[in-house]
């Protein structure tokens, strides 16, 4: 029997803020001590000088590399991906940290040729602990995972964006992340990793990506996410986002498994509020509210973005990452 070599595998953080330095150094010190070390690891600093120079001056054992494409993650992201130089791409927020055998967990499923990306469980660190009105099943809201995702390792549409993996042909392949979509700076619009995801599966009849929760990693929710004002807007943009997806890749791709959440996981979340309520606790009623004022932003955003047409940016056949082929017309 030939022996085949397990992949390697680089790791891209992307930073853009000196403000989560500490969190950022954190991050770093998790992939030192994985129980699979990575061939590499690449920061990519989204164009803040300041942080570029301070950062290459304080960790000698990574790669600090500047965004050379537009602002924002997406940009970041494709540029830690033109630089890679492994079998398998794993992206990390500068503000999650790892688990021990994150890693080693992700690269368990590569195992399968037909596995094209595989990503992890995110847990929220609340930095002023859960407000009651915020129930497990909107923590996508904050980047983590909600209550309903699958326990054990299973097929997904898409992974979460601060805990994901891809191998690097595929990424590469499908001319890497949208520059039209994704965050820039504090700006909360996102669904890149969405949109990616499907389009590396649309033209591989039998691949699929994996969602494993054993693979966790941690992510840092800052106090001024835990409110009302924050939870309403990144609902709104969540809406436009998905819209934008949707025109790229179509309604019913982009909008399957959130009808089965609206269908099935909210219902019994704002009825499990309410029953709470009736029960002596008062936050039952808050989630509750939570749950119904979501959905609305979310509907309305999306009504927003569909109102606003195609996403500007450069056309569907323009590569982004430089000397790899260009988008599939998906369309």
């Amino acid at each position: 029997m030939e022996y085949l070599p397990s992949p390697t595998v680089s790791v891209i953080i992307c930073a853009y803020t000196a403000e989560r330095w500490d969190w950022l150094l954190d991050v770093i010190e998790s992939l030192r001590g994985q129980t699979l070390a990575p061939k590499e690891v690449i920061v990519v600093i989204d164009h803040n000088e300041e942080l570029y120079e301070r950062l290459a001056k304080t960790a000698d054992d990574i790669t600090v590399a500047r965004n050379t494409g537009p602002r924002g993650l997406s940009g970041a992201r494709n540029t830690g991906v033109g630089l890679a130089d492994s079998d398998v791409v794993a992206f990390l927020d500068d503000d999650a940290v790892a688990a021990p055998d994150w890693l080693e967990r992700l690269m368990a499923l590569y195992d399968d040729p037909e596995v094209l990306g595989v990503g992890g469980r995110v847990e929220p660190l609340w930095e002023a602990g859960r407000p009651g009105f915020f129930g497990e099943e909107l923590d996508w809201i904050v980047g983590c995972s909600h209550r309903g995702l699958p326990r054990v390792a299973s097929e997904v549409r898409n992974v979460i964006g601060a805990n994901m993996s891809f191998r690097l042909n595929v990424i590469r392949t499908v001319g890497g992340f949208n520059h039209s979509l994704g965050r820039r700076g504090s700006t909360p619009l996102g669904c890149e990793e969405t949109e990616i995801c499907i389009r590396s599966t649309m033209g591989s009849p039998g691949s699929r990506i994996v969602y494993e929760p054993a693979a966790l990693v941690r992510h840092h929710v800052p106090a001024s996410r835990g409110t009302i004002r924050y939870m309403l807007s990144r609902s709104w943009s969540e809406g436009i986002s998905k819209a934008q997806v949707s025109q790229v890749v179509g309604h019913k791709r982009a909008l399957g498994p959130e009808r089965r959440y609206v269908r099935s996981i909210l219902p019994r979340a704002f009825f499990a509020g309410i029953y709470d309520w009736t029960r002596g606790d008062p936050s039952g009623l808050g989630r509750a509210a939570a749950f119904v004022a979501v959905v609305a932003y979310t509907s309305a955003g999306y009504l927003r973005g569909r109102q606003l047409g195609r996403v500007p940016g450069r056309p569907l056949n323009q590569p982004v990452l430089a000397g790899v082929s260009p988008w599939r017309d998906v369309q």
